[in-house]
Formats: C-alpha cells, structure tokens, sequence
C-alpha cells in the first residue's frame, strides 16, 4: 500500500508541470489575439473622419459661431448633432478655422452661416466645403437686410460704413431671427428630411413672446434718451425694431476691423455732446484706451455690453434680455 502511494504522488508531479506549461502557451495567444483586435478598432477608428455622425447615424449640421448656433440647436433638438465652429467669444469678423475645424466644415452634412461678411476669416474654409458639395443656409438671405442709412455714425471713407452698406448683425433683433428659423426649418426638412416643424413653432412663439417683453422694456425710457453710442456699428436690428437711434460708433463700421482716425473721435465726442448722451456702450473689439479717452472728454459712462457671444446659461433669450437691460438702465 505505501509502495503504491508513493508512486501516484510520482504521477502527479510529473503531470502538473505540463498541465500548467500548456495553459500558459494558451494565455500568451489569447492575450496576442486580443492585443491584435484592439489594433485593428484603433486603426480603423483613425481612419474614420466623422465617428459623430457614425455612431449615432444622426445628420451634422455645423453653424459658424455660437449665437446663432444657441437657436439652430433648439431648432433642431435630439434630431441632428449641432456643432458651433467658432469658440464663443472670438470675434467673428477675424476669427479663422484650424486644420481640423476646416475638415468639420467638409465633412458635414449641412452648414447654418450668417452671411454678410461676417465670417470673414473663414471664407476659403466655406467655398472649400461647398466645392465639397455640403449644403449650406445662409441666414442673411432669408431677412430684410438692414442697411446704413443717412446720419448715422459718422462720415468716413470706410465701405462697410458708406449709406447702402448692408449690415450682418442679424441676430440683435428677434423677430429677424424668428425668420431664419422658419426658412431654416423648411430647408432642414427639404435638404436633410429632418421634420422640425413642431419646434420650430415653438420657438417661433417665445421669439415673439420676448420681442413684446423686450419692446415693453424699451418703452419706459423716454424717446430722447433712445440714443446709442457703440463700440462699432452692430446695434442696427436692435435700433430698428425696439426705436432706439444710431447716433455714433468709435469704430466708425460695420466691422471691428477697420480702425477710427483722429478727426472720427473728435467729431463722435462732439455727437455725444450735442446729444447729452449718458453712456457710450462697447463691446468686442472696441479699442479700450479710445473708450475710456471718449468717456472722459464727454462725460459719458463707458458700458461693456455683449453683443457677440452667449452668456453663461448659452441662451440667445437670456443674451437679448441681458443686452436690453444694460442699455435701458445705462440710458435712464
């Protein structure tokens, strides 16, 4: 009996050696193949230039800056993916496109432009992605166009300043905007068979329902005090609809770009005078020492408003109610 003992614990060493060789050969090519798989995911994935639309098998719309990018998103809900190309903030008449944001811009399904010359920077990167056969809506197309008019501003030799010059600042007035989205929803429907219709009419409602709160606000401040001062001339649609007058910029046009000579701000503080103006507003791209310069000579409050990017809950309603108020108690 003890011989026999002695020799099934010899059997049992000389197999478990072999048993546990065998399993580790049948880890390493499991765990080979499962490294093989993972390389081949991450290469495929490269390869892959708009894993957005392919994941979730919805449409990319991309919209040129944020503001109007706030409405085209509530426009179009759950039903596509929105993507703002430019960071909010940046000044849209400079702001030019990366690498990368060019090849969003290409590859998408459709793009939501203001127009106008507003996204001046991104100019070749949106005839690029239409020569790549991207459907485009243009805001300003579907709008009265406002354009510069008699005694506003001040005399200048600047084009986006001459009467007749046609102005991008669309968005400051909300029943333009309650246009656009009509329009959009119709060409959202006809180019990508997106049915918006019932949040378009939604939205359509709250833009007439802030228009009347927004028009009732402008009201309690006197007629002759509805004068503005701005850091360019981007108020126009805000003027129009709400009867606010236009009366100087100390960037004499319709774009942050061009620059105000000496003779423009001696005759701007001479406005603001005859005027008794009480603030003078800027804003993006308005030369602060100039500001501050215009301010002092006058008498005049210098105001920051926010007339080209979201505030922080991303709303275009909470943008307007924001922009009427700074005015109005500045103004009073």
């Amino acid at each position: 009996m003890l011989q026999r003992k002695t020799n099934f614990t010899s059997t049992v060493t000389v197999i478990s050696p072999f048993v546990c060789k065998t399993g580790e050969k049948m880890k390493k090519s499991l765990l080979i193949m499962i490294i093989a798989v993972m390389i081949s995911a991450l290469a495929l994935s490269a390869c892959t230039t708009t894993p957005a639309a392919t994941e979730t098998g919805k449409k990319t719309i991309v919209v040129t800056y944020s503001i109007l990018g706030s409405v085209v998103k509530e426009l179009v809900g759950d039903q596509a993916n929105v993507v703002v190309s430019m960071p909010d903030g940046q000044d849209p008449h400079e702001w030019e496109p990366s690498a990368k944001d060019i090849e969003t811009l290409t590859h998408a399904d459709m793009i939501v432009q203001n127009g106008l010359g507003l996204e001046g920077g991104m100019e070749k990167a949106l005839a690029q992605a239409q020569e790549a056969g991207v459907k485009f809506f243009t805001a300003s197309d579907h709008i009265t166009i406002r354009t510069v008019g008699e005694g506003e501003g001040i005399p200048t030799v600047d084009p986006d300043q001459a009467i007749g010059a046609q102005d991008p600042h669309l968005w400051t007035d909300p029943l333009t905007m309650k246009a656009v989205v009509a329009a959009l929803a119709d060409q959202l429907k006809t180019d990508l068979g997106l049915d918006v219709s019932a949040n378009a009419s939604a939205l359509e409602a709250k833009l007439d329902a802030v228009n009347d709160e927004l028009t009732a606000q402008a009201n309690s401040l006197p007629e002759a005090q509805r004068k503005l001062v701005t850091g360019h001339e981007s108020l126009g649609y805000f003027a129009q609809r709400f009867n606010f007058k236009l009366i100087g910029a100390i960037v004499p046009s319709l774009s942050t770009e061009s620059e105000a000579s000496a003779a423009d701000m001696a005759a701007l503080a001479q406005v603001i005078k005859e005027n008794q103006t009480k603030a003078v507003f800027t804003e993006l791209g308005t030369p602060a020492n100039v500001a501050e310069t215009i301010g002092k000579e006058t008498g005049a409050k210098v105001v920051e408003i926010t007339t080209h990017s979201l505030p922080s809950d991303g709303s275009y309603f909470t943008f307007l109610r924001n922009l009427m108020t700074v005015i109005v108690t500045n103004l009073q």
